[in-house]
């Protein structure tokens, strides 16, 4: 009888761990979703209307520097056959409220040194 009810066990545990990969797991996605062509968008000395009108406001701004703007984004996947979970960061440092500088994990345009009013 107790070899009966541990095959039983078995077989329980074996058939519930085969159906794992049937759970639906939802990716999360967290931040700012930047696109290379709203990125492209930028501008040496664009101010910080004009930043914000292309990219939206910033998750993070510097509590103790106002002239540094972070736009972090970072997609968390419930299933690995959907892709590597992954995290993109953009960070934009202004002098005398225009864009100064910008660095992250985006390619910056040929464009971006030449400034809008030129």
């Amino acid at each position: 009888m107790k070899f009966l009810s541990v095959v039983a066990l078995v077989i329980v545990t074996l058939s519930t761990t085969a159906c794992s990969n049937w759970i639906f797991r939802i990716d999360v996605p967290q931040g700012n979703y930047l696109d290379d062509r709203d990125v492209e968008k930028l501008r040496i000395a664009m101010t910080k209307e004009q930043v914000i009108f292309v990219l939206g406001n910033p998750v993070v701004k510097d509590s103790f520097d106002n002239d540094t703007w972070y736009y972090v984004y970072e997609m968390k996947r419930g299933m690995k056959k959907r892709g590597e979970d992954f995290k993109k960061d953009l960070i934009i440092r202004f002098e005398e409220g225009r864009v100064a500088e910008v660095k992250g994990d985006f390619e910056l345009p040929e464009e971006f040194n030449i400034p809008l009013d030129a």
